[in-house]
């Protein structure tokens, strides 16, 4: 199978949209969730948070272009403070749900069964039902032209997770947990460890 840049650009909207979406491979499962400054809340689902550096500690999303409104944007730009929660496998259907657009004064907490918690006074509330969640602190944002989306890299000052998640050199053992991962927009998968390999050196 081969497509050239003048193919794939003809191709129908939701079938390009789905076929760039899944090249990359399989992508992390989140829920990003904020609070405004007049105490709406909005959890919504992405699958582009990445790692940056670990000192500090760095997570970057990508947040579609601002032409339409983008509640979790504006929140995070208004009060500096947001949290990143995993998606497991009890929670894909609500998770997923959150993609739906509501306006800002609408929690999907509200619609969903999703919860809210709030933990050690974070200003942002965390997702209840998430075995891993990450409280960030807004850093810097970058503005891509090509596309028109923004990247938003933030810094990790707040971790809780379960338990028996850790393994003994730091790794988290996400399968432990049934943490889910994406592929494309819309598919949730479940992985399973198959191999841990060493730190590598010269040979």
């Amino acid at each position: 199978m081969h497509y050239n840049k003048k193919q794939i650009a003809e191709f129908p909207h939701l079938f390009k949209i789905n076929l760039m979406n899944s090249i990359s491979g399989f992508k992390s499962a989140n829920l990003i969730a904020t609070k405004s400054k007049d105490n709406f809340t909005n959890v919504a689902v992405f699958s582009s948070v990445m790692h940056y550096g670990s000192s500090p500690a760095i997570l970057g999303f990508v947040l579609r272009p601002t032409t339409v409104a983008r509640n979790t944007y504006n929140n995070i730009k208004e009060t500096g403070f947001y949290t990143i929660n995993a998606i497991n496998g009890g929670i894909i259907d609500d998770a997923h749900h959150t993609s739906a657009k509501y306006p800002s004064e609408i929690s999907e907490f509200d619609k969903t069964n999703l919860n809210s918690e709030y933990k050690n006074e974070f200003y942002a509330p965390f997702v209840k039902e998430s075995p891993l969640k990450i409280g960030m602190k807004f850093l810097e944002e970058y503005f891509i032209k090509a596309n028109g989306t923004i990247l938003v890299l933030g810094e990790v000052i707040d971790l809780h997770f379960d338990d028996d998640l850790i393994l003994k050199d730091g790794m988290l053992d996400l399968s432990a947990k049934k943490i889910t991962t994406i592929n494309g927009l819309d598919t949730y998968l479940i992985p399973k460890e198959k191999i841990k390999l060493s730190y590598q050196r010269p040979r």
